[in-house]
């Protein structure tokens, strides 16, 4: 790879870890940086290096955000457990079953979270939780369980869910959900990393460098988020969500199309 690549590979990790630090969703930078810096590259290796390099930008961000506010974190250790099982069991899962149905549903959940964030001016403005410390953990356990199985099985936008339903559900704001997220988001995206490595998939000479810049875009993003409060968060949400939309959307209309005209 030569410097003018290495350099845009890690401007993208660098944004990309500052975008998963706000709400997530660095995902929609990265891994098409990767696919479009490495054309012949086999896609598992490009995907195993997207989780090598993003996993310590949200790792970093956790434990920058739990320095600054109170988090419940007995109960997301629970529920990062629970991400963690769940994203080796949705990984397994995927090479037994396709992952037709949520490229199909994925789109149409997240114009449902977007009209209804879009509808709420106040959602995710006041942290309230909505349960006590033992409902929490058992929730957390659920969500953690079942968003990892889907981060595992399929992955896009699964931070973005994450904050979506800590919000909803618990109670939580924008500014707590994110920074609760980026707990149980790295606990998954270590199982898919551990898996990836297994296999020999990572690239560790270009991983770890990414990885630097990826660390320096979270804490960037961490210290900007904290600084803005949930009004700032739930704005970046709210775009991050569209172009989720907009991206979701494609893959599933016109990826097949593209793929049999080819």
């Amino acid at each position: 790879m030569d410097i003018a690549n290495f350099i845009l590979i890690a401007l993208a990790s660098g944004l990309a870890g500052f975008v998963d630090a706000v709400v997530g969703g660095g995902g929609l930078i990265l891994v098409p940086s990767f696919f479009a810096i490495f054309p012949g590259a086999p896609p598992a290796s490009l995907l195993g290096n997207n989780k090598a390099t993003s996993v310590w930008g949200t790792a970093f961000a956790s434990w920058a955000y739990s320095k600054r506010i109170v988090l419940p974190i007995k109960s997301l250790i629970v529920g990062g457990t629970f991400a963690l099982v769940g994203s080796f069991a949705g990984a397994w899962c995927v090479t037994k079953i396709p992952a037709t149905i949520f490229k199909a549903a994925l789109p149409i959940v997240l114009v449902a979270l977007l009209i209804y964030t879009l509808l709420k001016k106040d959602f995710g403005q006041v942290h309230a939780p909505k349960f006590d410390a033992r409902g929490e953990l058992f929730r957390l356990a659920f969500i953690g369980g079942f968003l990892g199985f889907y981060d595992g099985f399929f992955g896009p936008g699964t931070g973005s869910l994450f904050v979506f339903i800590l919000v909803r559900w618990l109670g939580f704001d924008f500014l707590h959900a994110s920074a609760g997220a980026k707990i149980l988001n790295t606990a998954s995206n270590s199982a898919a990393l551990l898996l990836f490595s297994i296999n020999g998939y990572i690239w560790w000479h270009i991983a770890i460098p990414l990885a630097v810049a990826n660390v320096g875009g979270s804490l960037l993003g961490t210290r900007l988020s904290l600084q803005k409060g949930a009004g700032f968060i739930r704005y970046f949400f709210i775009v991050v969500v569209f172009v989720l939309i907009i991206k979701t959307s494609f893959d599933f209309i016109w990826s097949p199309a593209l793929a049999s005209a080819g």
